[in-house]
């Protein structure tokens, strides 16, 4: 959706003047991104879930702000980074990695192509999840979220450019995690 699709979708829904309908259809539409958004920054699933919780309180609160100077996508996760900042901020935050289950929804493969699959795909998270805060929010709002440039930097309050370079440096950093992990020295 572009951000006047996403602002007349919006407006359709606010001109019913029920908040909880529309909060019920952004969490049905957006609900897992911004919970896998949330789960990437934190690493940890019970807080992705009150991170989840807590932005679209926010989002109750606030929906008739929402002015289509971006994608509503775009301002979901923005909210979303910035409630993971302030739990970051709190003493409640502590740093778990845990490894989440990333799913494919290809064809019908075999069983064996299907765990082959999901070993790679839940290999490549994992390294994703090991990067430095700053390149693991640049590459899965690229990658996963598919956002462009200009979206990303809006998201993180940085340049364009600091968005390029934090991609170009994710990028070197998981190749030499991936040449590390096939060599068998992990960390």
């Amino acid at each position: 959706m572009n951000s006047d699709a996403d602002f007349d979708y919006l407006k359709t829904l606010t001109d019913s003047d029920d908040k909880k309908t529309i909060l019920s259809e952004l969490m049905t539409v957006y609900g897992k991104d911004v919970w896998n958004y949330a789960y990437s920054m934190t690493r940890k699933r019970e807080l992705a879930d009150d991170v989840t919780q807590d932005v679209f309180l926010k989002v109750y609160r606030s929906l008739f702000t929402f002015r289509s100077e971006s994608s509503l996508k775009t301002w979901l996760l923005t909210i979303t980074r910035n409630t993971v900042l302030d739990y970051r901020r709190s003493a409640y935050f502590r740093r778990i990695t845990l490894v989440d289950f990333f799913a494919s929804d290809a064809g019908e493969p075999s069983a064996e192509q299907e765990v082959i699959a999901t070993e790679t795909v839940n290999r490549l998270w994992e390294m994703v999840l090991e990067l430095p805060a700053k390149y693991r929010e640049a590459i899965i709002l690229f990658a996963h979220h598919q956002l462009s440039m200009k979206e990303i930097a809006k998201v993180l309050d940085v340049s364009e450019g600091t968005v390029k370079s934090r991609l170009h440096h994710a990028r070197l950093k998981l190749a030499k995690l991936k040449e590390r992990h096939n060599d068998g020295t992990e960390r």
